[in-house]
Order: C-alpha cells, then sequence, then structure tokens
C-alpha cells in the first residue's frame, strides 16, 4: 500500500515538475492602444506571437485618455499606441517614455448612420436636426475632441443625446439602432462591415488624428517593445492598418 502511495506521489509530483517547466520562459507583453486600433492590433497580437513563440501579447483596449490615465496611476505596461498626440503627452510629461513617440498611422471623422441612410443625413450640419438622436465620444477622448474641432471650425452646435468613453460605443449605439447618428472615425465603419453607413462630410479633413506610439520606460523587456513597434511599422504592420481604413505613412 505505501509503494502505491509512494508511486502515486511521485506521478503528481512529476506531472506538477512538468507543467511548471513548461511554463517556464513565457512572457507577457502588455500593448496598451486606443479601441480604434482593435481590428488591427488584434491581428498583429496573432502575427507577433506566431513570429515570437512563448510570448503572449496582452492587449488593454480603451479610450486613450483612460488609458493615459491607467499607466500614469501605475498599470503595467510596455506598448503604448493612442489615437491623439494629446493622450500620449498626458504620459509623456511624467517621464514614462522612452524615447520619442512616433506617428504611425492617421484617421478621420466620419457620420456613421444606419443602413442605406433612413434619415437622409448627407451633411455635417444636418446633425442639429432636432428629429436625430446622435451620440458622440466625451471630449477628454481623442475622437470627442476632434468632433469638437469641428465644431469650432464650422460653427455647427451639436447637442448629443449621451457622451461616450470611447468610440467603438459610439459605433455600437448606432449599430444597434439606439442612435440615429455617431460621430467615429472611418476606420470604425470599416471595421463595422455593413453595420452601419459612413457619410463623409467635405469639413473632416479639418480634424484629422495622428496617431503615435511609444515603449514605456518601466518595460522589463525593451526588446519585446521594441519589436513590436517595429512590427506597426512594418510592411505587414502598414498593410493590416490600410486595409482597416487608416492613412500610414
Amino acid at each position: 500500500m505505501k509503494k502505491v502511495l509512494a508511486l502515486a506521489l511521485a506521478a503528481v509530483l512529476t506531472a506538477s515538475a512538468c507543467g511548471t517547466s513548461s511554463g517556464e520562459g513565457e512572457r507577457t507583453l502588455r500593448v496598451f492602444a486606443a479601441a480604434s486600433l482593435t481590428e488591427v492590433f488584434g491581428a498583429l497580437e496573432q502575427r507577433f506571437e506566431d513570429d515570437h513563440p512563448g510570448v503572449d501579447v496582452q492587449l488593454n483596449l480603451a479610450g486613450s485618455s483612460r488609458l493615459a490615465q491607467q499607466i500614469n496611476e501605475g498599470a503595467p505596461a510596455d506598448v503604448f499606441a493612442a489615437a491623439d498626440e494629446a493622450s500620449m503627452g498626458i504620459v509623456r510629461q511624467t517621464g514614462a517614455l522612452t524615447g520619442d513617440p512616433m506617428i504611425f498611422a492617421y484617421n478621420r471623422m466620419t457620420i456613421a448612420v444606419q443602413p442605406g441612410n433612413p434619415k437622409n443625413i448627407n451633411y455635417f450640419t444636418d446633425l442639429q436636426r432636432p428629429d436625430l438622436t446622435v451620440v458622440v465620444c466625451a471630449p477628454q477622448v481623442p475622437c470627442g475632441a476632434a468632433t469638437q474641432k469641428l465644431q469650432q471650425n464650422t460653427g455647427v452646435v451639436l447637442n448629443p443625446v449621451s457622451e461616450e468613453q470611447d468610440v467603438k460605443a459610439v459605433l455600437n449605439k448606432v449599430a444597434m439602432g439606439e442612435a440615429d447618428a455617431g460621430m467615429v472615425y472611418h476606420s470604425d465603419v470599416v471595421s463595422a462591415a455593413g453595420k452601419v453607413e459612413g457619410i463623409e462630410f467635405a469639413r473632416s479633413s479639418g480634424a484629422i488624428n495622428r496617431y503615435p506610439i511609444a515603449v514605456l520606460a518601466e518595460t522589463g523587456q525593451p526588446d519585446l517593445a521594441g519589436a513590436f513597434r517595429d512590427l506597426v511599422f512594418s510592411e505587414t504592420g502598414k498593410a493590416e492598418l490600410r486595409k482597416a481604413g487608416f492613412g500610414t505613412r
């Protein structure tokens, strides 16, 4: 009986040891990225893990200002990709970056409406109509700041029914029929794959967001963080960005 118990215990210990050794060497790369980059960085995450066996890329996707706040409050992060330079500046001013941020993409605002445009929305000025329910991003997040800039440039005054914390929340409200129109990025309309329709307007060029990326100074693995940043700038990264509706250099 003692021999059986000893063998059983040995088997358990062996299995446990094997499990520990298989986990040894696995590295986690924490990438904080703007919500509008969800689809692109999802594809790059898979590509990076394929090229770097034993590496687990963990994406934290949210509004850029929220991500900046999390980083400044001590959240562990290796790479930060923001939807505007202001959000990156919030982190940069604390000395939390390694080197200067680099611009890797551009995005412009557009109006998201229901497929077929049933409310006949054709211009930015149409969003002032009292019969429309309009949603926008909160002013502290990049898509909200861009919308405010458009209002200042055009004199249009919007009365949104809600201000969301990231652009995907705006997109979802239009896609779900909870709003007639929403101010989103061109890339969000592309990613919606027909669930919404995009209405381009002439003054949208007055609020183009530049997307910066940087490696965090507190990263314990600057080699991996730099490699992910390089992937974003590679031809593979540029192709994913263009496919998703972003402009690239």
